[in-house]
């Protein structure tokens, strides 16, 4: 249990000078025996609250305590605080007013340049007042720097909540201490997924970049593992505002939210999760040379402590007890769901030599009739081995890695499939048919 403490300084000082005349107050003393008493005490040093050394007090002085306690009992005996207390005497009424208006219009200015300012403007002498006189007017008017910066903003902020695990999820990045790598230095970016209710993590991994692609390998991962979320909450940074996350996200049936810009106090819960990361786990790496190294070192901190460690904003519990005890778990999704929502579809025009360029690598078309034609090429997002397709007329056709060195020695195939080589004969022949007309050999319409 904590300590049962004076409430402030005056009822600490008020027990002080209690416990050096309360005995006296309990004693039937005539006014000649008192007054001994009272000078034999003021002989006595004593330790007043909140000072190093030791004083003595007059006879009149513990006299007057003497009578105040018998009357008032202890709340008599605290010290009665200024009248002008706080309010900066040595400043006009006008400079005070003056000072407390620029605070409230910079909240972020501080006490010495403040006063730097209107000393060099001329409206302030460099000996009229201390900083620290100052700071005392900005406390007692509420506009110390913590509390212009916690009151800050036209809505008042307020501690939420989801409803339950799997409701919402945070997502953010934390830098870490670089990694010496063949002796170059790499950055290292932890990237996170936070359940809100249970502060459970749902994914947790090192990369050396900070890209979308980094936040959609994580963010699939975690759906394989526990399903989609109702939301997944973000902050304003490019890695989070990729078309390709956005659209993700709406085929299955996620909301993406992003936080107002500059307002890290809305993400709370993420950055306190940093936070005991950091304490726990990377400020004790060590010289590490691999993202395997610090990925192991990261999961083994989650699994053997983190999630099981009781947490104050859950009332003790742990966020593996609060994960495991929803309700209704979150629906598994089918493999086959989350490959049609990482499905991307890509315009391509064909070149006259049937291929496709996409992500840098040529693909082979086999409808050669569409050399020159813009056609539609599909691929599923973060599958590095997944081979491209072709969607022509309601129906998926494969595509094949282009080979030159095979395609030197390979048949040339028809244009269509079931085509010949040899072109159809149409009789098709306009010199001639001039030539006729010249001849009168064939009869024109004239118009």
């Amino acid at each position: 249990m904590d300590e049962l403490k004076p409430k402030d300084h005056a009822e600490a000082v008020a027990l002080f000078r209690s416990e050096i005349i309360g005995a006296l107050t309990r004693r039937e003393l005539d006014h000649g025996e008192l007054r001994g008493e009272l000078a034999h005490l003021s002989q006595v040093r004593f330790r007043p609250p909140g000072l190093l050394h030791t004083k003595t007090f007059s006879v009149p002085t513990l006299e007057r305590w003497y009578y105040r306690y018998r009357s008032g009992g202890l709340e008599a005996l605290r010290p009665a605080p200024r009248s002008d207390r706080g309010r900066a005497q040595e400043l006009t009424a006008e400079l005070r007013q003056l000072i407390l208006d620029i605070r409230r219009e910079h909240r972020g200015a501080s006490v010495p340049l403040i006063l730097r300012t209107l000393i060099a403007e001329g409206r302030l002498q460099r000996s009229e007042v201390s900083a620290a006189t100052i700071r005392r007017l900005f406390a007692e008017n509420g506009l110390d720097r913590v509390a212009a910066r916690d009151g800050e903003g036209g809505k008042t902020r307020l501690r939420w909540e989801a409803a339950h695990p799997g409701a919402l999820w945070h997502g953010d990045v934390c830098y870490g201490p670089a990694l010496k790598i063949d002796d170059v230095s790499r950055p290292l970016r932890i990237h996170a997924l936070l359940d809100d209710a249970s502060r459970h993590v749902m994914a947790l991994t090192a990369f050396h970049t900070e890209q979308e692609r980094d936040m959609l390998t994580l963010f699939v991962g975690a759906l394989r593992r526990h399903g989609a979320p109702k939301s997944l909450y973000l902050d304003n940074g490019s890695t989070y505002r990729g078309e390709d996350l956005r659209t993700v996200c709406g085929r299955l049936n996620i909301a993406l939210l992003h936080a107002k810009p500059y307002d890290a106090p809305a993400r709370g819960k993420m950055e306190r999760f940093w936070r005991t990361l950091r304490e726990g786990c990377l400020d004790f790496m060590g010289s590490l040379s691999s993202l395997h190294d610090v990925n192991v070192r990261l999961w083994s901190f989650l699994d053997q402590h983190y999630h099981r460690a009781p947490h104050a904003g859950l009332l003790g519990r742990t966020p593996d007890q609060v994960y495991r005890s929803r309700k209704a778990p979150a629906d598994a999704l089918e493999d086959s769901s989350i490959q049609d929502a990482l499905t991307l579809r890509i315009s391509r025009r064909v070149t006259r030599d049937t291929t496709v360029s996409v992500n840098g690598r040529d693909w082979e078309v086999d409808l050669g009739f569409l050399a020159g034609r813009m056609v539609t090429i599909g691929y599923t997002l973060l599958d590095d081995k997944g081979v491209p397709w072709l969607e022509h007329e309601g129906r998926r056709r494969p595509l094949h890695p282009l080979d030159p060195l095979k395609n030197a020695h390979r048949h040339r195939p028809p244009r269509r499939p079931g085509q010949s080589g040899e072109p159809p004969q149409t009789g098709f022949d306009p010199n001639q048919a001039l030539l006729d007309r010249a001849a009168g050999r064939r009869k024109t319409e004239e118009k």
